[in-house]
């Protein structure tokens, strides 16, 4: 499976796919566990009246699904691109100051990646909510999971921001993106949290 080869991948010396990646893939995994909740509760004469919230939270998931796998590849993307800024010319000042600008927009690059793959994984937290209470119970604690590692992936997407905000000198940019980012992660946090709770009362 390619997973496998990810999983091997990542914890050798090569230096892709990293943690953004990563970050993608724990939350795909979540957003793949919700999806299967939706299976088990659409078409159940049980959870009739939920029918059609289950149907729109399965297609709604799976689009954020595709979303949060092509972040895995868009974020080893951006990395080689902040790794092909050390490749350029640096003897004279006009190589110096050619390599200091593309740096800086290859960590602002770096930067916007695990940005959209937090507000993708909001995104899927918001699903995943709406199951709680509606799907069925046998697969709750699937959802207890996937509010666990969407949190987890969340968390790590904003640690990646964060160090790729540290290089960017644009200060209007830095603020725009700690500001929202910050919201993205209160909000994401607290959500996920409701979840597990939630689940965890009802096992």
């Amino acid at each position: 499976m390619l997973i496998i080869k990810f999983i091997w991948k990542l914890g050798s010396n090569e230096l892709t796919p990293g943690n953004g990646s990563a970050s993608a893939l724990v939350v795909g995994v979540g957003a793949a566990l919700t999806r299967i909740v939706a299976i088990l509760t659409i078409g159940k004469p049980k959870y009739a009246e939920y029918n059609g919230e289950m149907e729109l939270v399965f297609e709604e998931m799976k689009a954020v699904n595709t979303n949060l796998l092509e972040c895995i590849d868009r974020d080893t993307e951006a990395f080689n691109q902040v790794s092909a800024v050390f490749d350029l010319p640096k003897q004279k000042d006009e190589d110096k100051q050619k390599r200091r600008e593309a740096m800086q927009a290859a960590l602002k690059y770096a930067t916007e990646i695990p940005f959209e793959t937090m507000e993708f994984i909001l995104e899927a937290i918001h699903l995943t909510a709406k199951a709680v209470g509606k799907s069925n119970m046998n697969a709750a604690s699937d959802l207890g999971v996937a509010a666990l590692t969407m949190k987890a992936g969340l968390c790590s997407a904003w640690l990646n921001v964060c160090i790729n905000l540290s290089g960017v000198k644009d200060e209007a940019f830095k603020n725009d993106y700690t500001t929202r980012g910050k919201a993205i992660l209160a909000e994401g946090i607290k959500i996920a949290d409701d979840i597990y709770e939630e689940i965890e009362k009802s096992l």
